[in-house]
């Protein structure tokens, strides 16, 4: 498999971890008692985008 497309791939998965915290979020905070399930969310949000930094980084 050729460098590119594994890089492709992973970005993918990426993007895709991204937006089921942002609903995960989203939904916290829509239902009142799922509040702990936003702020978990939100702080999986931003570690998988400083993950996601940090594997591109190291790709390039």
């Amino acid at each position: 498999m050729p460098a590119g497309r594994a890089y492709g791939q992973g970005m993918n998965i990426i993007i895709a971890i991204l937006v089921i915290w942002a609903v995960l979020a989203v939904l916290g905070f829509v239902v009142k008692g799922l509040l702990w399930l936003a702020i978990i969310a939100l702080v999986l949000f931003a570690a998988t985008v400083v993950w996601g930094m940090i594997k591109r980084r190291s790709t390039t």
